[in-house]
């Protein structure tokens, strides 16, 4: 069993949809591709959400998802190598889009390992929501995670 982690906003912690990610674009999915972001820690679930805050900005009702994917789920890589050049730029590429994209269409596996671009050495998970093996993915536990306040003075 594979856990992996996921912040959410509390209202939408019941379920995983990746409709969220597909109403903005992210790096790893075009605006329209629905797909969820989840962490291989918590630590990295934190930084992936606290890049994009401010102290101003920052909802007080945010909740630690606990997501465990079965061994029996396969899981495709993406290896440094494949990456384009600057693929972790801020703002991101669409290139990386790309690739998630086709991942998500061509529906061959359910998880993409992809490299963080906030954590060097940490990895993302990315769910394919419409994949056959997807309802044998389960939200396991979650709880209250308040964001350290030090963390943005």
């Amino acid at each position: 069993m594979l856990q992996v982690y996921r912040l959410s906003r509390k209202k939408y912690a019941s379920e995983l949809s990746g409709i969220g990610a597909s109403k903005s674009g992210n790096r790893w999915n075009s605006k329209g591709t629905e797909i969820i972001y989840c962490a291989n820690s918590r630590a990295l679930a934190m930084a992936e959400v606290s890049v994009h805050l401010s102290l101003i900005t920052l909802p007080k009702d945010f909740v630690m998802l606990e997501i465990n994917i079965p061994k029996s789920i396969a899981i495709q890589n993406i290896n440094n190598k494949d990456l384009p050049e600057n693929w972790n730029d801020f703002p991101h590429t669409n290139k990386t889009q790309k690739m998630g994209d086709v991942f998500i269409y061509s529906s061959k596996k359910c998880i993409l390992k992809v490299p963080s671009a906030v954590v060097k050495g940490d990895f993302n998970y990315l769910i394919n929501p419409h994949h056959k093996d997807f309802k044998k993915i389960k939200i396991v536990n979650f709880y209250k995670f308040p964001f350290n306040r030090r963390l943005f003075e």
